[in-house]
């Protein structure tokens, strides 16, 4: 097997960038205000004959709103998924750019909006296009697989897009058929599959801000004050939180994960906007954020994408009354990143009855 770790590029200041999104982010809506805009958006998703569709990350506001008028809360490419299939002719996407993206180059034919458009991803900034390309180009005979957290272009160069609750699955497959791979863009995604497959995987380095944060040290702290607690892991994490999981999982298999285990008590290692869905699904049980911090912590997080928090109310309705935030392709490269997606959806009704 060849080395599994390649070096590439890393452009973006990716500090910097979430340092802007935080100071960004809106004041608390009073609950007048919360009932207003509410009001408002579900009167124009109507006139406009639009549909909402939210990521488990954003806000528990507009996941509830999400579904209160005919959306749905949703992984990133079912999100895109649903927003073909659904009449609308307008899909309103709450998350984050490249899942607006994704959502455009499964319905061309459909406006689309991003809630916010400066809304990014860690690990799509770090990929960027060009030098993702010239990566490629210097391994000619690997079998492309890109993650779904990548741009329209990056995705455009793949030979495969995958989710997390299908790499696993799919990798798995091409290693038994021989391939020889290049993984990107999340290291720890890929070096968590080339363990449980042994895949001869060439790795981009980068990395998701919120999950690179989970400390294994102090997850075991936490776990000792909780012995009784199951432990729920995005494969985003590092290893060693990775190490101490139950269950290690995508946001829909985790989510199922939480109402099927027996415990009453999780520690969650992903964006806490998904501890909104897993109460819901779950009644009854306990769920704490994974520490993030260092010695000492407790089941306080920073665990929170300032990305996805830049989701809110007031810039939903303002992308509804103007139509901000449309996503719009380069038709050659729209066309070209379908096939990589739509070979994985074909992937996955074949071996998983369509999910």
């Amino acid at each position: 097997m060849e080395n599994t770790h390649g070096l590439a590029s890393v452009a973006a200041d990716i500090p910097s960038l979430a340092a802007q999104a935080r100071a960004a982010l809106g004041p608390p809506l009073s609950a007048s205000e919360q009932s207003l805009l509410e009001q408002e958006i579900t009167a124009l998703l109507s006139a406009q004959n639009a549909v909402l569709v939210a990521h488990y990350y954003v806000n528990s506001q507009l996941q509830d709103l999400a579904e209160a008028t005919g959306g749905y809360v949703a992984d990133s490419l079912e999100m895109a998924r649903l927003g073909l299939e659904h009449p609308a002719s307008t899909v309103v996407v709450a998350g984050v750019r490249f899942m607006g993206e994704t959502a455009k180059i499964l319905s061309p034919e459909k406006r689309i909006l991003l809630v916010e458009s400066s809304a990014e991803c860690s690990l799509d900034l770090n990929c960027p296009p060009e030098d993702f390309s010239t990566f490629c180009d210097q391994q000619p005979n690997r079998t492309v697989v890109v993650y779904a957290n990548t741009s329209a272009a990056v995705k455009a160069r793949a030979d495969w897009v995958v989710t997390s609750s299908i790499a696993l699955e799919l990798i798995r497959d091409l290693t038994t058929q021989g391939e020889k791979l290049l993984w990107a863009p999340d290291k720890y995604l890929g070096d968590y599959i080339q363990k449980q497959t042994g895949a001869d995987m060439l790795l981009w380095h980068a990395s998701c801000i919120v999950h690179e944060e989970f400390k294994g040290e102090v997850l075991v702290n936490l776990k000792t004050q909780y012995p009784d607690a199951a432990v729920l892991v995005h494969p985003e994490s590092p290893p060693s939180v990775i190490a101490l999981a139950d269950v290690v999982g995508s946001t829909g298999q985790l989510i199922q994960a939480a109402q099927d285990l027996e415990a009453t008590l999780f520690i969650v290692a992903t964006e806490e906007g998904i501890l909104h869905k897993m109460r819901q699904s779950a009644p009854g049980k306990r769920f704490l954020e994974a520490p993030t911090a260092g010695a000492g912590a407790t089941c306080e997080s920073c665990a929170h994408c300032p990305w996805m928090k830049m989701n809110d109310l007031s810039r939903l309705a303002q992308a509804l009354r103007h139509g901000t935030g449309e996503v719009l392709l380069d038709e050659s490269v729209r066309a070209q990143a379908a096939i990589p997606i739509q070979r994985m959806l074909a992937y996955g009704r074949k071996h998983s009855g369509g999910r």
